[in-house]
């Protein structure tokens, strides 16, 4: 097995834990309460450190080896998701959700902090991953190499986990965390047999100050990263706004039940997977420009799908075509990034690109429980809570307008 199938491997096993989570953080929340703020605060504390690591996640990335950096972090996932396991088991058999507040205060809180401490992991250990990535493979075949690494995420991550996380809710709640465990520790052995050097050759040994700043500089140089971070930023912001509507619409307006949610998540990994096989084809045929317009183009429509969708087959087409244009979309984007930033600069502005656009994340979780909320004031439980949808689809239609230009002009910027 070579190093990069290796690194791949890895990355599937925990990314099954990932997506086993998808399905256990919010729908275990859910039954605990009914309130969708409440229930949207735990994958907002799973998103938070994004906003509040990604600085340092950077500064540390550059400075230490990359490959001990993604081991710290998998252990420290898996005795996160263990004491999450334990808590769940104790606190067996659940009182039904409270309608307001929650029925098992420790519980949530539980919830809350691990929650809080994989999601900061993952910001060093995601930061790191694709950071180590051009140490792997030539610079040539980057595009081909990010569609393979999130073709196995996805498979692994929206397509498998999902249905395996339903499959373990139902059969007993606190396997779903259980099993997250051991993926990572399985993780950490094939991360642990990875040769070669992945420690940042630098010269410099200054302040965090200076070293963060030179991060920014180099970013506000290149206007197109600029306009990749915030449109990204704005993509997960939406993405993010439809996630605890997803869950609650899917149970009380579609009337699913764990297991077919977990299948209908899995149509947009379909989506996913086929655009990640795809981008690197799509783009040397049309041209990053054409590309990411063309994906900007089709995202906001499928947002809107996604609220009109009457059943879970529809929901699952028009999930799997905003999945297809997000992956087409990182394809490129993420490429571009790794092209274009120096090796011993790659952590801090990686993580400076990913506050821009992950730390919009834990925003979009809060506005899909604010929305929800707002609109029950003054329309039906069941319309409030495909409001989300409309929101972001038409804040999709509006960013892409907003960006159209600027993409053709950042990318003409740096061929000269």
């Amino acid at each position: 097995m070579t190093a990069f199938q290796r690194f791949i491997t890895a990355s599937g096993m925990t990314n099954l834990a990932d997506g086993v989570a998808v399905v256990a953080w919010g729908w275990i929340a859910s039954l605990l309460t009914r309130d969708a703020l409440l229930v949207a605060l735990v994958p907002v504390a799973l998103r938070l450190p994004w906003a509040l690591l990604a600085l340092p996640a950077g500064l540390v990335t550059d400075r230490v080896d990359r490959r001990r950096l993604i081991l710290g972090m998998d252990a420290v996932r898996a005795l996160a998701f263990l004491g999450a396991a334990l808590a769940l088991g104790l606190a067996l058999p659940l009182a039904p959700a409270a309608d307001e507040g929650v029925s098992s205060p420790w519980l949530y809180t539980s919830l809350l902090v691990a929650a809080l401490v994989v999601g900061g992991a993952e910001v060093f250990r995601d930061n790191a991953a694709q950071t180590m990535l051009p140490a792997l493979v030539p610079q040539d075949r980057l595009e081909r190499a990010n569609g393979q690494l999130w073709s196995a995420e996805l498979l692994t991550n929206a397509l498998i986990g999902p249905a395996l996380g339903a499959f373990l809710i139902g059969l007993w709640l606190p396997l779903a965390f259980g099993l997250n465990a051991l993926a990572y520790g399985l993780a950490m052995l094939l991360v642990a047999g990875l040769a070669g050097q992945f420690k940042a050759v630098r010269t410099d040994q200054r302040g965090w100050k200076a070293e963060i700043g030179e991060g920014f500089a180099f970013l506000r140089a290149v206007p197109l990263l600029q306009t990749l971070a915030i449109t990204t930023g704005f993509w997960n912001l939406f993405g993010n706004l439809i996630l605890v509507a997803l869950v609650l619409h899917a149970q009380e307006n579609l009337g699913l039940s764990a297991q077919v949610y977990g299948l209908t998540l899995a149509g947009g990994a379909f989506g996913g997977i086929l655009g990640s096989l795809l981008g690197d084809r799509i783009a040397a045929r049309l041209g990053p420009v054409r590309t990411m317009q063309a994906m900007l183009a089709i995202s906001g429509p499928s947002f809107l799908l996604m609220g009109l969708a009457p059943g879970p087959w529809t929901l699952a087409l028009a999930f799997a075509a905003m999945e297809f244009c997000s992956f087409v979309w990182n394809v490129v984007s993420v490429s571009t990034r790794q092209r274009l930033i120096p090796d011993a600069l790659r952590g801090r502005v990686n993580s400076i690109y990913r506050l821009l656009a992950w730390g919009m994340m834990p925003l979009g979780l809060v506005l899909s429980g604010v929305v929800v909320s707002l609109g029950e004031l003054v329309t039906s439980r069941g319309t409030a809570l495909v409001l989300p949808f409309w929101a972001a689809g038409l804040g999709s239609v509006v960013v892409a307008t907003l960006v159209w230009r600027a993409i053709a002009r950042g990318f003409a910027g740096i061929s000269r």
